[in-house]
């Protein structure tokens, strides 16, 4: 410990009109009322852990070393799927072993999973519907007073990966990728990096084919979303690095009625 408070970060799909968060963050506070807890988002859509994921990714980045950071979009609890503590280069995640984590996880370096079974560091009492607050919050917070995660139990040499579709370049002159998270201001996230459009030929100022939603539009790569008069659709590589399909001050999500897992094919439109 090196004097500074520890940090707990907290995910999960159970909204603010609950007590669920609330009945979590006590029981964080009363095993270790030193803690700064920090809501990464309660607002993930009921049991998507794919959209937990990525967000879960995005934010975790940032944190300092050390953090703890506690994830619970969990369908299958109360089933065998296991509680688990995955410590990694800078990092410690607490959730459910079903996906949510190794994603974020695997970006900092793996270097232990353990199956959290250990009675001393768990509720008593452990609900068969809330692991939330009975485990990963007890859990959480014990290791923030300084338990080892190797205390909780055994190690594990495996653990659920998360499965997500991952770009296709077709013959080098088309893109087949989907839409993997849709953010509060309907811009369309996909899994395309800079790295296939780069094999694309596509770059900055471009245009390319895009279908998506069963509708072909012809798109500008923007630097900005004002690059393009309001109300009109863009591509754009939005803050992490993914490309996005947009609508400067719209809603692309709406105007173009797609959701998360569909489909977006990308080519590019040579110059004569």
């Amino acid at each position: 410990m090196d004097g500074r408070p520890p940090i707990i970060t907290l995910l999960s799909d159970f909204g603010l009109r609950d007590p669920y968060v609330a009945e979590m963050k006590a029981v964080i506070l009363t095993i270790c009322p030193r803690a700064v807890i920090v809501d990464i988002s309660h607002g993930v859509r009921r049991h998507d852990i794919r959209m937990g994921t990525y967000i879960l990714y995005r934010a975790t980045r940032y944190f300092p070393k050390g953090t703890i950071h506690v994830a619970v979009v969990d369908p299958g609890v109360g089933t065998k799927r296991k509680p688990i503590v995955i410590e990694t280069k800078r990092s410690t995640y607490v959730g459910p072993d079903n996906g949510l984590l190794a994603l974020p996880a695997g970006k900092e370096g793996i270097l232990h999973v353990y199956e959290i079974r250990n009675p001393k560091y768990i509720l008593r009492e452990v609900s068969r519907t809330f692991h939330g607050r009975d485990i990963f919050s007890c859990a959480a917070a014990h290791i923030a007073n300084g338990v080892p995660p190797s205390k909780l139990g055994p190690e594990l040499s495996d653990f659920v990966k998360p499965i997500f579709a991952k770009p296709r370049v077709i013959d080098g002159e088309r893109i087949i990728g989907e839409i993997i998270y849709i953010d509060g201001f309907g811009n369309l996230v996909t899994d395309v990096s800079p790295s296939e459009l780069t094999l694309l030929g596509i770059e900055e100022g471009d245009e390319a084919k895009v279908v998506i939603g069963g509708r072909t539009l012809k798109l500008r790569l923007c630097a900005a979303y004002g690059d393009v008069p309001a109300g009109s659709p863009l591509l754009i590589f939005g803050s992490a690095g993914l490309l996005e399909v947009s609508i400067n001050m719209g809603d692309a999500a709406r105007s173009l009625n797609v959701k998360v897992g569909d489909r977006v094919v990308l080519e590019p439109l040579y110059k004569s």
